[in-house]
């Protein structure tokens, strides 16, 4: 599979992977390899970032749109994010509850489709 798509099954930002990572195809085997033992530069990417925009939106509970409206296009670090959480703009603590409410009306529509 391509670098990007496997970048993405780990939840990776592929640009800071190392070279050999983005440059060459992996295997199906070769992914699995690295989610069951992984070296050490992955566990440091999990762990302090760069982190995808799926990723941080994520950590900030929000969409990923509502990364967009909030002025964040680029990979962030845990701490840029830990930063977000310790002290919320304006913007985060707006997209959050948007957020909340789209999920509960997601679970909303969901539960009435049972009845």
């Amino acid at each position: 599979m391509k670098p990007q798509t496997a970048a993405a099954k780990l939840g990776i930002y592929l640009p800071a992977a190392p070279e050999e990572f983005r440059t060459s195809p992996i295997t199906r085997d070769e992914l699995e390899a690295l989610r069951s033992d992984p070296p050490e530069w992955l566990v440091e990417l999990r762990r302090n970032g760069p982190f995808p925009r799926d990723v941080v939106a994520q950590k900030l509970g929000v969409s990923r749109s509502g990364l967009v409206r909030g002025g964040v296009t680029e990979a962030l670090t845990a701490d840029q994010v830990g930063e977000l959480i310790a002290d919320p703009p304006a913007w985060l603590v707006r997209e959050r509850e948007t957020y909340r409410d789209v999920v509960a009306e997601k679970q909303r529509l969901k539960d009435e489709g049972r009845d």
